[in-house]
């Protein structure tokens, strides 16, 4: 039988060990930065360091098969050749290298989203010339990576008596070779079987502990394999008939008709009343803009005074809230009024993000110059192809004038550039006497917090504090130049976040941390007032078409927010995993493994229970979900060119 007395294994064993160790460290460092918010009583500690070190022997289960077979196969005359010593040692070295800098890596990737890593993580390094920009501009990378090395090499060399009397040690015999191979595998496959990425995470109770009882690699690397969920086989369901019938209720409005044949085919003609309008439209999502910033919600740095006295002139949504926790995820509810499935946002699903009958394609068929403007580079998380596969033209940086940018960073230009561009692109549809909808996406409110000099009285550079400051400057700026314009005073500009600043908590879907602003500002064109009503993205383009007075045939799952005959509000809000409604005070939550559970008080209290699919806010959640996931999966959300004859729009 194998044992650790060969040499082998006993240098498999040390290395593994000091993985485990690095594990241990990390997550302990993790926990003691969030000790007041993980709860850790001796049960939470058990939660996070039994099922910790489960997540940690899993990880080393599947890293141990190809450096364990490259051992025991090594033949005897390699093995104890000089060259392959010294190669050992410096994989050594360079293996202590990798765990410090993986622990470095969770450290910042926990401050950035409070939690281990997962499949943003995965598209960081998709989108990896953004996201080395942003860190070289954000941390003094290169001296920690010197640190790192250093801490390395002096590790290394505390560990030269373990590692001689490893590789001192009588080497494992052919057959006990074979042996070990064969137990190294099937514990990796017995790993594959039984734990997988969302466990213990779907289980409910303190989202802190559970990501903390992760294992940042294991998340990582299971993250590449389950970045989209199949929801029937991993979600609670309802029978058809029962979802159909719970979404008509849900989106149904007067005049509305069905059209499809399908059970859950919502597609419907909505009828608008009135002459239609033809306004220009432009629609700025704000990178990470909480709503928690604005001075009208209760802060004391004055960091929004442009929003603010925007607030009280625009037709003004207080309970409105974020789908999501990412750009994508903003864009995708904007744009296609779908909920947030779980797995990764529509925008990107490579190669089926094309064809939806988004707002922007229902606009360029009424004759819009439909325009996606982009302050990066369209490529980042396949904005390009799904923008000009969905009704967009698309302008991004790499469409503009080095000379039109004054300041840029890793993630695009500044505000005030795009800003520019939009007057720009304004003025040229509005001598081509066209109509124009062009929706904006903003970076400066991003990591490393960096805008032009002299514009605010806050550093650049020196933290979120100031790019608030700055986006709320630029947007003031924006409305100003376009004052003057010609185009002015028939274009609605409507201003939503994309997400907020921060989504991490104790609670899986922390209600509070979706909280966004949206502003409808038209000054001849929209009374200014507040709505109440608790909405979230996906209602932004049904009202907006409602707005127009347009009649279309909708795949929307959200509604008109301004029909007298509105039915109470609900937000749905989630995140790669977890699904929620929430209904004003209380939330029901889908996750993995058909796990259902129910946030009474979800802004306050939040009393957490396990309920059944026949709860009625769970219902309500089940049916948007289910439903959305269905007609994805059926080609039912796509843009008809021609919609069938009895479907016809006539504006009257």
């Amino acid at each position: 039988m194998p044992t650790l007395r060969h040499a082998q294994l006993r240098y498999l064993s040390l290395l593994l060990g000091l993985w485990l160790v690095a594990f241990v460290l990390t997550r302990t460092a993790l926990l003691l930065s969030h000790w007041q918010e993980a709860g850790t009583g001796a049960s939470g500690l058990l939660t996070v360091y039994g099922v910790g070190l489960l997540y940690d022997l899993a990880y080393l289960a599947f890293a141990a098969v190809p450096l364990g077979v490259y051992l025991l196969l090594c033949p005897e005359r390699i093995w104890t050749s000089r060259w392959h010593r010294a190669w050992l040692q410096l994989l050594l070295a360079i293996s202590l290298y990798a765990m410090l800098f993986t622990a470095v890596a969770e450290w910042l990737f926990w401050d950035e989203f409070g939690v281990r890593f997962n499949f943003i993580a995965v598209d960081y390094l998709v989108y990896s010339d953004e996201v080395v920009n942003n860190i070289l501009e954000s941390y003094p990378i290169y001296p920690l990576l010197a640190l790192l090395a250093l801490l390395a090499l002096v590790v290394a060399a505390a560990l030269q008596r373990p590692l001689r009397q490893a590789l001192d040690a009588p080497l494992l015999p052919w057959r006990g070779r074979l042996a070990a191979i064969a137990s190294l595998t099937g514990m990796a496959l017995g790993v594959a079987l039984t734990v997988g990425q969302d466990f213990p995470r779907s289980s409910g109770g303190n989202a802190y502990q559970r990501e903390l009882a992760s294992n940042g690699p294991f998340q990582f690397f299971a993250a590449f394999r389950n970045n989209e969920l199949d929801y029937q086989q991993f979600y609670a369901t309802l029978p058809e008939a029962e979802v159909a019938a719970q979404l008509r209720r849900e989106i149904s409005e007067p005049n509305a008709r069905f059209i499809g044949s399908d059970p859950l085919d919502i597609r419907r003609v909505i009828d608008n009343p009135g002459q239609p309008k033809a306004l220009n439209v432009v629609l700025v999502t704000i990178e990470s803009l909480s709503a928690k910033y604005m001075g009208s919600f209760g802060d004391t740095r004055g960091l929004t005074p442009n929003l603010d006295e925007l607030r009280r002139q625009s037709l003004f949504f207080n309970n409105f809230y974020a789908t999501g926790t990412r750009t994508d995820r903003g864009l995708e509810a904007i744009t296609l009024s779908v909920p947030p499935t779980p797995g990764r946002s529509i925008v990107k699903r490579i190669g089926r993000e094309s064809g939806f009958a988004s707002l922007g394609q229902q606009l360029a068929a009424q004759g819009y110059d439909s325009a996606f403007l982009y302050g990066g580079r369209g490529y980042f998380d396949n904005m390009s192809a799904f923008f000009s596969g969905n009704g967009y033209r698309v302008v991004d940086q790499s469409s503009v004038d080095e000379a039109d940018i004054h300041f840029k960073n890793a993630w695009g230009m500044a505000d005030e550039d795009l800003y520019r561009l939009a007057i720009k692109e304004a003025d040229n549809d509005h001598a081509a006497s066209k109509p124009f909808f062009l929706q904006l996406m903003t970076t400066s409110n991003h990591r490393p917090y960096t805008y032009p000099e002299g514009r605010i009285d806050i550093p650049s550079g020196d933290g979120r504090e100031g790019a608030v400051k700055y986006t709320d400057h630029a947007i003031g700026g924006f409305l100003r130049a376009a004052r003057g314009k010609p185009w002015f005073d028939n274009t609605l500009f409507v201003f939503v976040a994309d997400h907020t600043a921060g989504s991490a908590g104790s609670q899986d879907l922390p209600v509070a941390s979706y909280h966004i602003p949206l502003f409808i500002y038209g000054p001849k064109l929209v009374k200014p007032h507040e709505v109440s009503m608790i909405a979230s993205q996906i209602d932004i383009a049904p009202t907006l078409l409602g707005l127009l007075n347009l009649d279309y045939v909708s795949t929307f799952y959200g509604r008109n927010l301004l029909r007298h005959d509105a039915k109470p509000g609900r937000a749905l809000i989630g995140n790669y995993q977890h699904l929620g409604l929430f209904d004003g005070k209380d939330l029901a939550i889908l996750s993995p493994r058909g796990v259902v559970r129910r946030h009474d008080d979800a802004l306050q209290l939040s009393r957490e229970s396990q309920v059944s699919s026949d709860d009625s806010l769970v219902a309500r959640d089940i049916a948007y979900y289910q439903g959305a996931s269905h007609a994805y999966g059926h080609a039912l959300l796509s843009w008809l060119p021609k919609p069938p004859a009895s479907t016809r729009l006539s504006q009257r």
